[in-house]
């Protein structure tokens, strides 16, 4: 049996007051090497030939005056059947005049993305900025 009876001032399990820091930067450059593959492979690039449209997203008013698009390509102004030459003038009645009004553009799935496009470039053309477009929630009845 030994007993040890000196306390050396060189003990092997003293502690150490700093920090390892090379585990750390070993899971850093693993992270680096995972952002350097992942990047590239998240981008999509899909060339679209988008028609133009100059609208800015806006606030929603309280009272909107709803425009349908119907999938024959005829306009309604609320319920009113239109033609399209008397869109400005069917929309200065609804809207009292008022150009800063939001006009809720409902169009059918049917019609083509430019025919939407040019209703969307005639509204600004007739002086309504202020446009939102309706779409149907899809609700999962599951």
């Amino acid at each position: 049996m030994a007993i040890r009876l000196t306390h050396d001032t060189d003990d092997d399990f003293a502690k150490t007051h700093e920090i390892n820091v090379t585990p750390f930067i070993d899971v850093i450059l693993v992270l680096l090497i995972i952002f350097m593959i992942a990047a590239p492979l998240a981008t999509v690039d899909v060339p679209v030939d988008l028609p133009s449209s100059t609208a800015e997203p806006h606030q929603r008013p309280d009272k909107p005056v709803f425009l349908t698009l119907k999938a024959d390509l005829s306009l309604s102004v609320e319920e009113t059947p239109i033609v399209r030459d008397a869109l400005a003038a069917t929309l200065d009645q609804a809207t009292h005049g008022n150009r800063d009004e939001r006009i809720f553009l409902r169009a059918d799935r049917a019609v083509s993305y430019g025919n939407v496009m040019d209703l969307l470039n005639a509204l600004r053309g007739a002086g309504y900025l202020k446009v939102a477009l309706v779409g149907m929630e899809n609700r999962d009845t599951r």
